[in-house]
């Protein structure tokens, strides 16, 4: 009778190892497809940019334009913002298919996750920037203006002003996330978070100082009290997910 040594395998899957010209190509592929995409979506919002910028400008009522040329090019801009932001899935989905051929199975499984939720969160940060901050801010700051001093808003400032906003939010809502991460790969630790809350508050004065495109305190409150909020979800999410398994933490 023959018999077979049958060998158990291992259920982690190695990462496929590949060449530097291999990386290279593949990552121009991958580049490729995203500005295909982001071009593509792009152009479809540019052909029906004003219904968009109708309800965009809602916020503050009317806008004008100074230059001839303004109005165009602020369209250009508020379409390609727009078409950034509706290819974010893609974009994420070809970074993640870039960098998983690297990582093993088990850690596949431990970050497949972070794409739908960064892409869940940046989408709840843009939605509170538009129906909360924004609309709470331009209150604030035209109530400013007086029988002689009017308001006058071009369109290209206020997309400037209005996508800067945005996008602003839309990162101060990856702080879950990123705490997420780094408490699964065992870097940070709840009681490490607990401990230095003091200096969380002063960093997130600092960075709502640095995001918020107005000088005025109202304006960084605005960004502040979430991105504190946020601070305080994520250090229940440190508690849930904490992993002390790396030899170097923060503790």
């Amino acid at each position: 009778m023959l018999t077979k040594n049958l060998k158990p395998q291992s259920t982690k899957s190695k990462p496929v190892d590949l060449t530097l010209i291999e990386h290279l190509e593949e990552l121009r592929r991958r580049l490729i497809i995203c500005v295909i995409v982001v071009g593509i979506a792009s152009i479809i919002a540019y052909f029906n940019i004003q219904p968009l910028l109708n309800w965009l400008i809602r916020p503050v009522g009317t806008v004008v334009f100074t230059k001839p040329t303004e109005a165009f090019t602020a369209g250009l801009k508020l379409a390609f913002f727009i078409g950034l932001f509706v290819s974010m899935p893609v974009i994420l989905f070809h970074v993640w298919r870039f960098i998983s051929p690297a990582l093993h199975q088990n850690e596949k499984r431990s970050l497949f996750w972070v794409v739908p939720v960064s892409v869940v969160m940046f989408a709840i940060g843009m939605a509170f920037a538009y129906f909360v901050a924004i609309p709470a801010g331009l209150q604030f700051l035209l109530s400013y203006g007086t029988s002689q001093i009017q308001p006058y808003i071009s369109v290209s400032s206020y997309i400037s002003f209005l996508t800067f906003f945005v996008l602003a939010f839309g990162l101060i809502f990856q702080l879950p996330v990123a705490i997420a991460l780094l408490s699964v790969a065992g870097f940070v630790s709840p009681k490490y978070l607990r401990q230095n809350r003091r200096f969380a508050i002063v960093a997130v004065f600092v960075v709502s100082a640095v995001f918020t495109p107005t000088p005025d305190v109202f304006n960084q409150c605005i960004m502040a009290i979430p991105l504190y909020i946020l601070f305080e979800m994520s250090i229940l999410l440190s508690v849930m997910l904490f992993k002390p398994s790396s030899s170097f933490h923060l503790h």
